[in-house]
């Protein structure tokens, strides 16, 4: 991810319209193998905010909740990457093998993984194998205004204590 946006941070916004520019930014800043897992509850906007970021990034498509596709490819209008939306809670599903790459793989996109970022709605706890280091993004919406907070997680690897 490039340095344009912030490694940690929280931003109220107030709007649907407020999500989707908070998402164009982080867009604007994703690179190829980058991969962002949002939190939160149903109706919490993370359709939303991929919505902005497929903006910033300049895909093609019309983004909305992969819940029923399990993923979808939204290639480059230009010289970008690829964006890869998806539900990880269905693609780590009953039935699967529980290997997010193979899952992922076995969908046969049309896209390579390092050649995307990919965004993974419901995604903790299921997809951070998927990279060295990822994007966690928080969506709240205890209030009326929706919280969103981020940071940059990079997983210690086994068996160091730092």
């Amino acid at each position: 991810m490039k340095e344009t946006f912030a490694a940690r941070g929280t931003r109220v916004c107030e709007t649907a319209q407020d999500t989707k520019r908070l998402g164009a930014e982080l867009g604007q800043a994703l690179e190829a193998g980058d991969l962002v897992i949002l939190r939160g509850p149903l109706g919490a906007g993370k359709t939303t905010i991929t919505q902005g970021i497929a903006e910033g990034m300049g895909v093609t498509g019309r983004v909305t909740s992969p819940t029923f596709v399990i993923a979808r490819v939204h290639t480059s209008r230009g010289s970008g990457p690829a964006l890869i939306h998806v539900d990880a809670y269905r693609l780590i599903g009953e039935g699967s093998s529980g290997d997010p790459m193979g899952e992922l793989d076995a969908l046969d996109l049309d896209t390579d993984l390092a050649d995307a970022a990919v965004v993974a709605e419901w995604g903790e706890g299921f997809v951070e194998q998927l990279a060295d280091t990822y994007l966690l993004l928080t969506l709240d919406r205890e209030t009326e205004a929706r919280v969103v907070s981020w940071e940059v997680v990079s997983p210690c690897p086994e068996g160091d204590v730092g």
